[in-house]
């Protein structure tokens, strides 16, 4: 890590790569992306937040020595030691042309500073000139020459028409380009043509000109001013953003800064201090410094002002090439022999803290203010009251930019009489100002002059007295407010590098490593401790119950004895954070608001997160009330900004308790979505979740997970009419139905659930165990009616009626049974009869008997129905009260009693937002408590109910004939209101949990829900053919469990294998093992390489299927895997679309036109450098066979162009390739015409084979990403993974669960 010498703070390193040395680079002027170009010829775009490469780019030959992104497009431009500038589409990743003209090394390469208006690139090269580019039109606009060496590097200045250019001839020039500028737009310039000029003559001269253009440039750009004045080479100039200045570096040791006029421009001053070639130089985007580096193997900050040097990093054994700056945000960066680094020169965080009541002190600049937020208006956070000018101290701090800056501010809230504040910063190694004023009139009355050394920031102890870190021995130092030293106190623990806020007087945070210990100053002793890695702050609540420590990735709240609550971790850096301080609605210090980069998040005690919005800029929360953050930004500007923090208050009011609350909420606040249903059920509170779903599956889900019998009827009946009208089964809802009911006892639930089912067996072994003997026999005539033979066997037996059994067994052919029985239960007529048939039939009941013992325990006796113990409408449980969650009412007069004062909370946003909803939500709520109460649950519907047909007995049986149908099963439809009971929470088996843990497909199958899988997959890729993801699916099933075998005599036991289970058992929260991996991929995409390098190409594209295939039942671990499958699901769709049309290639083999198509097709598809050779070589040659020349001299370009060809394996296919250029070049015409253009961007239409130019309307598929132009394909399944639909919108592959 560079390090400053004497003491100096440290480079605010924020990147650091590792690489080949770097030449180039350039920031993204939106994202976080830098690009890097290295020496061995790669291009590398990194993502500098995360610290990841995003892409490489890999086709110039040698170094690369120049690169910058467009402004507006996703362009990239680089030049190189190959003589080439290559224009890139880094969201196509891909060259998109080559501008070709220098020749000899090209040193650097810039688009136009409004590239919209002017599409220009400017290149600067070894071959003594500078080349202005029209990338649009691919052409170049202007050679400038006048140097006689090298031109090191040159660019446009940011608003006006000038360039400056840096030369080796120890010269620096500054061209204007205001004739060119008016001859592209149209203007005139220069003077007007000869008119004498005619005819031939005029050709001539036209020509003459361009000739001479090319040699020794045009006058459209034309010198304004050199500047000499360097003693050797220069390497590097740059133009000032705003003043007319110019820095230049060069060979000679020099940093110079140059002053223009309209007229001319000459040397301002020197800057000396380096003792190698300074490679670079430039001006500070926001501050008056230039920044240069040096082969010295350092980086040198200069304050242009007082034109002296006032910071230097030092690097061990790596010399410094290039510089960059960033255009809107304070960021550097360096390249050097070993990579590079960004960095900033000083912090951004404005240094504040939370005063007395309403006001926020804060320092901007050089000036102390105070913030008075009780005096905000509309569109403003407040009034800014100026206290006090902070003063310089020490050399470093006399220049802005540099570090110098406050870093921490503390104000005294011990003291009431007056304000105290102490600003702290790190110049000179730590120093303190003291600041003493009025609370009356802040500015009024000011004593500062109270200054000290200190490491970190300062704390107050009481009213008179504060504690500083002493830097060198490390000791706590209390002192008064005459800044005299009273005591020092040893600290408990070593290595102490800061002090925080300890919440009380006489408390202090002592942080030492990756921990914080609270310790009382006074009786020296620890209060606490607390382990938290990368601590930054401390930030405690109002009443001082608890303290959040902000660390560099994480959160972590903790009592005010440092007892930890909950500790939360982040993927990016936090910011800051605030408590809440609203006076109503029971949130102050239970609410923990706090911001990263690009997001506003809130944490509770109980370790409950969320984010609450996006942000465009970084924030620093102060305060939060009620639903508005007060803040600055990062140039200390109060701001306000709307946050909706319903979510948090609603998952509050549950930890707390607070059901008054929570039911208020549930019925004025628009709380809906999977996410609060599924946080409601983790938690245990599916009843308040039941209060406002209306979706009757997920509603019915919830009732019967709080046991809610009344409102899983309902939402039954609601979908059994809705399955009717779709024409689906209905037996799967009242099945769980009944289930559920039978668990609670309500046995007239279950009853109707069987009827709803027509389950008769179990209809009828109910009747049985509740002793209702006369529907039982109802049962019978049922079973007679349906001719089912079994269950009239077995409702006869149930009912002790032997004769009718009898009568069964003789009907269905049983003969000798049925004789047996007879004979058995003494109905001697029967038996006489059933024997004379018997032998009718030429058979004998001799024997028969013998089988039976008779007389003894084993022979057969007469089964009469069992006695119930008790008769009742249900079963007898025990009453339990309903709770507040449940019952409504009772919630509203808890709210109505003034439970928290939360109905007075709500504030005029949240009335505005609630005016939407005032004309459905009672309704909806008296339809979700039953206010339609008089619903029938019996049968009746129908009319009949259903089984009307079956009761029609007519008069074979002897009973009168009705007038209408009657309806048998009316008696057994009646139903008991008191049917109040509510289960104890039972536990899930981990299938269970797997389903509700994970919206990954792979998890779903592993827990055996293939339905739910499959709705995922549609969803969230369209998948509809699941024939092909079989396979895959059963693996993902049968691997995720373990055959365990058992004591003898016992079956096997399942064992859930885990994927979360390192650290113990995860409970609730566990999730399945899958049995496809990366490493399965991995060896998929390996394995149709090769085939494809071996030309075996059905076997190469069945092993990309095989992949595609695959990839949506793998479960990625992190982030990094997830962009890796997206990637290779890229890889697999290009692949079998180069297969497909390998085969279309042979089907047109007799079509000159179409198969040279089908080739340029082949090669634009995104294949591997080795494969893409062997497309190119192909299609070569099968362009020139069939004297397609153009095209063919446009593939033996990009063939030449890869980096592959200069090896010695390719000579041959180099020789080759140059022959056929030299021969198409000749030529320079196509034998056929060909829908084929190289120069445009298209996508290929994986149906057709054609191209699809930008604008054209195509077609997507939602998972691989094919593309099609015929709208016929809209609903029909992928060509290319051959399982998803084309043209529906999802939100496309889930990698993690």
């Amino acid at each position: 890590r560079p390090i400053c010498p004497d003491g100096r703070p440290t480079m605010l390193t924020k990147f650091e790569s590792k690489s080949a040395r770097v030449k180039g680079l350039a920031f993204h002027p939106v994202r976080p992306w830098i690009c890097a170009s290295l020496h061995n010829g790669v291009i590398q775009l990194w993502d500098y937040r995360v610290g990841t490469v995003i892409d490489r780019f890999e086709e110039h030959e040698g170094p690369v020595r120049g690169v910058d992104f467009h402004l507006t497009e996703p362009l990239i431009v680089s030049g190189g030691d190959d003589y080439k500038i290559k224009v890139w589409d880094y969201k196509l990743r891909r060259c998109l042309f080559t501008l070709l003209g220098h020749l000899d090394y090209i040193r650097t390469v810039q688009f136009h500073p409004n590239a919209s208006q002017f599409p220009w690139i400017l290149s600067a090269s070894d071959d003594q000139t500078l080349r202005l580019w029209d990338f649009q039109k691919r052409t170049c606009l202007s050679v400038l020459t006048g140097h006689n060496h090298y031109v090191m590097c040159a660019a446009f200045h940011p608003a006006e028409d000038l360039i400056v250019s840096a030369s080796l001839d120890q010269t620096v020039r500054v061209w204007d380009t205001s004739g060119l500028r008016k001859k592209q737009s149209g203007e005139p310039a220069g003077p007007p043509p000869d008119p004498s000029l005619k005819g031939a003559r005029a050709v001539g001269a036209a020509a003459a000109l361009n000739v001479q253009a090319e040699l020794f440039g045009t006058n459209d750009v034309v010198v304004k001013y050199v500047l000499e004045g360097h003693d050797r080479g220069v390497n590097w100039a740059a133009f000032h953003p705003t003043l007319p200045l110019l820095a230049s570096a060069a060979d000679d040791r020099q940093v110079k800064l140059w002053r223009m006029s309209e007229t001319k421009a000459w040397e301002v001053d020197t800057l000396r201090g380096h003792a190698n070639n300074v490679s670079c130089c430039l001006f500070h985007p926001k501050h008056d410094l230039v920044v240069s580096n040096s082969e010295d193997r350092s980086i040198r900050v200069w304050d242009v002002s007082k034109r002296v040097g006032v910071q230097t990093f030092r690097r061990e054994g790596d010399r410094f090439w290039i510089l960059a700056a960033h255009r809107s945000q304070n960021l550097l960066a360096a390249g050097h022999d070993s990579g590079m680094i960004v960095f900033k020169l000083e912090r951004e965080r404005p240094a504040a803290a939370r005063g007395p009541g309403d006001k926020l002190y804060y320092v901007r600049g050089r000036e102390l203010f105070c913030h008075d937020y009780a005096q905000a208006t509309a569109g403003t956070s407040g009034v800014d009251i100026p206290i006090a000018t902070i003063r310089r101290v020490g050399q470093q701090a006399q220049t802005d930019g540099i570090g110098s800056a406050p870093r921490f501010l503390t104000y005294n809230q011990h003291n009431p009489t007056e304000g105290n504040v102490i600003v702290c910063s790190e110049v000179d190694g730590g120093a303190y100002e003291l600041i003493t004023f009025s609370l009356s009139d802040a500015s009024g009355s000011v004593t500062d002059g109270k200054r000290g050394a200190c490491m970190g920031p300062a704390v107050f102890l009481g009213k008179n007295r504060f504690a500083v870190l002493d830097r060198h021995q490390r000791q706590v130092v209390v002192k008064n407010l005459n800044n005299e030293t009273t005591k020092r106190v040893q600290s408990p623990v070593p290595n102490v590098d800061a002090l925080l806020d300890g919440g009380a007087s006489g408390r202090v945070l002592l942080r030492a490593d990756d921990r914080v210990v609270l310790f009382e100053v006074q009786s020296r002793r620890v209060l606490g401790e607390i382990a938290a890695p990368k601590i930054k702050s401390a930030v405690w609540s109002p009443d001082g119950s608890k303290v959040a420590l902000l660390c560099k990735y994480g959160v972590v709240i903790a009592d005010r004895q440092l007892e930890q609550m909950c500790s939360i971790s982040d993927t990016v850096r936090i910011k800051s954070g605030a408590w809440d301080v609203s006076p109503t609605g029971g949130t102050a210090s239970e609410l923990f608001i706090y911001t990263t980069l690009h997001h506003v998040k809130y944490c509770l005690p109980s370790g409950d997160t969320g984010t609450i919005r996006t942000l465009d800029q970084p924030l620093y929360a102060q305060r939060v009330v009620k639903d508005q953050m007060f803040c600055l930004d990062r140039e200390a500007r109060a701001k306000v900004i709307s946050i909706d923090t319903t979510e948090a208050r609603f998952k509050l009011a549950l930890a707390l308790k607070r059901y008054g609350q929570v039911m208020h909420m549930v019925r004025h606040s628009r709380l809906c979505g999977r996410a609060i249903v599924a946080y409601l059920q983790k938690k245990g509170f599916p009843e308040v979740a039941l209060h406002f779903v209306r979706e009757p599956k997920t509603r019915f889900r919830l009732a019967l997970a709080c046991g809610n019998i009344e409102a899983a009827m309902e939402c039954a009946f609601t979908l059994e009419q809705q399955q009717e009208a779709e024409g689906s089964s209905k037996g799967n809802v009242w099945g769980e139905l009944g289930s559920e009911a039978l668990r609670q006892g309500n046995h007239q639930v279950v009853e109707m659930s069987y009827q709803r089912t027509k389950d008769f067996d179990r209809l009828s072994f109910l009747y049985l165990l509740t002793g209702d003997t006369e529907k039982l026999r109802k049962m019978l005539k049922i079973s007679n009616m349906r001719q089912d033979i079994m269950g009239r066997y077995h409702n006869a037996l149930l009912l002790g009626d032997a004769a009718e059994r009898v009568k069964v067994l003789e009907e269905s052919g049983n003969m000798p049974l049925a004789y047996i029985s007879a004979k058995l239960h003494n109905l001697e007529e029967d038996a006489e009869r059933i024997k004379i048939a018997i032998e009718t039939n030429g058979g004998s009941v001799e024997g028969l008997l013998e089988k039976v013992p008779v007389g003894s325990k084993k022979g057969g006796c007469l089964l009469q129905p069992p006695t119930p113990i008790v008769r009742s409408d249900n079963w007898p449980t025990l009453p339990v009260q309903k709770t507040t969650l449940e019952d409504l009412e009772a919630a509203e007069a808890t709210e109505q009693n003034g439970e928290d004062g939360y109905h007075h909370e709500e504030t005029p946003v949240e009335d505005a937002e609630d005016t939407g909803d005032k004309n459905w939500e009672d309704d909806a709520f008296e339809e979700g408590m039953g206010g339609d109460g008089d619903d029938d649950l019996g049968f009746d519907d129908d009319g009949d109910g259903g089984w009307g047909d079956d009761l029609d007995l007519g008069d074979d049986f002897g009973i009168e004939p009705a007038k209408k149908p009657v309806d048998e099963m009316a008696d057994l439809t009646k139903m008991s209101e008191d049917a109040t009971f509510k289960m104890p929470t039972a536990g899930r088996p981990p299938a269970a949990c797997w389903v509700e843990n994970s919206s990954h497909a792979a998890d779903h199958i592993a827990a055996g829900a293939a339905s739910s899988a499959m709705q995922l997959l549609n969803r969230q890729i369209a998948a509809s053919d699941f024939s092909v993801l079989k396979s895959s699916m059963i693996g993902s099933y049968i691997g995720s469990m373990m055959s365990m075998p058992g004591v003898p005599g016992s079956g096997s036991l399942s064992v859930p294998l885990l994927r979360n289970d390192v650290e113990g058992h995860p409970g609730a929260e566990s999730l399945p093992r899958t049995s496809l991996k990366m490493k399965n991929l991995v060896t998929g995409i390996r394995s149709g390489y090769r085939f494809f390098q071996g030309g075996k190409f059905n076997d190469s594209k069945n092993a990309f299927s095989s992949v595609l295939a695959d990839i949506p039942l793998v479960v990625a671990d992190n982030r990094n895997e997830a962009n890796e499958m997206k990637e290779m699901l890229e890889i697999c769709r290009e692949y079998i679309t180069a297969v497909r049309i390998r085969g279309a290639m042979a089907e047109n083999a007799t079509n000159p036109s179409r198969s040279t198509e089908l080739c340029a097709y082949f090669t634009h598809c995104n294949l591997q450098p080795t494969h893409l050779l062997l497309a190119l070589r192909s299609a070569m040659g099968t362009a020139f066979k069939h004297k397609n020349y153009i095209v063919a001299a446009s593939f033996a370009r990009r063939l030449l162009e890869l980096p592959d060809m200069s090896s010695q394996r390719n000579a041959d296919l180099k020789v080759k390739a140059t022959k056929v250029l030299q021969k198409s070049e000749q030529m320079a015409r196509n034998e056929h015409t060909l829908n084929y253009n190289e120069n445009a961007t298209f996508a290929i239409d994986c149906k057709d084979f054609v191209p699809i130019y930008a604008g054209d309307n195509s077609l997507k598929c939602s998972y691989c990403g094919s593309v099609y132009s015929d709208e016929n394909m809209k609903g029909k399944v992928c060509l290319t993974c051959n399982f998803c639909v084309v043209g529906v919108d999802t939100i496309g592959l889930v990698a993690g669960s």
